[in-house]
């Protein structure tokens, strides 16, 4: 029997390429991915510089706006439960509210924007275009969330509340 029969037979391979061909697989590929991608991580105080954004946005590339939005979700949802999946392998709902925190959860969106803008139209510029304003979407958004975090606004009436810290509000 030729090679070629023989994988065609087998069941192993049939149900893997099933498999493989489903959605759900893809989605969930794309969230561990961006685990990995998480670690792999310039230790830089208090934002880490991480490869995260790339699998954000390669998500919305090619998984569509909707699935593509529902990896990075699935994402945040398992460290917020505790898994240890964020950068230097922090977990925990804490995480979202620190200085990285709007930078995380703008992932989600930041891929449904890339996939919409490629679902409408697919050319190379359109490509570059969504990508730089995915990225633009997750930088500008933690940033701006960094700022309030750091100017005092957030340090002077909510964390004090969250440490209990003896001078209070």
């Amino acid at each position: 029997m030729p090679v070629k029969e023989n994988v065609k037979n087998n069941k192993w391979i049939l149900k893997l390429s099933n498999i493989i061909s489903t959605p759900l697989f893809w989605i969930l590929s794309f969230s561990i991915l961006t685990v990995f991608a998480a670690q792999v991580s310039v230790p830089v105080k208090p934002v880490p510089f991480t490869l995260q954004t790339m699998l954000v946005l390669l998500s919305g590339a090619f998984l569509g706006a909707r699935n593509g939005a529902l990896s990075q979700v699935i994402y945040l949802a398992a460290g917020s439960i505790g898994l240890p999946v964020f950068a230097n392998f922090n977990l925990g709902i804490a995480v979202l509210f620190g200085p990285t925190g709007v930078y995380l959860v703008a992932f989600p969106v930041a891929a449904y924007l890339v996939g919409k803008l490629l679902e409408q139209n697919k050319s190379l510029f359109m490509v570059a275009v969504s990508m730089v304003l995915g990225t633009l979407l997750i930088l500008l958004s933690g940033a701006a969330y960094l700022s309030l975090f750091f100017d005092g606004i957030l340090k002077k009436h909510f964390l004090p509340v969250l440490l209990f810290s003896p001078d209070g509000m």
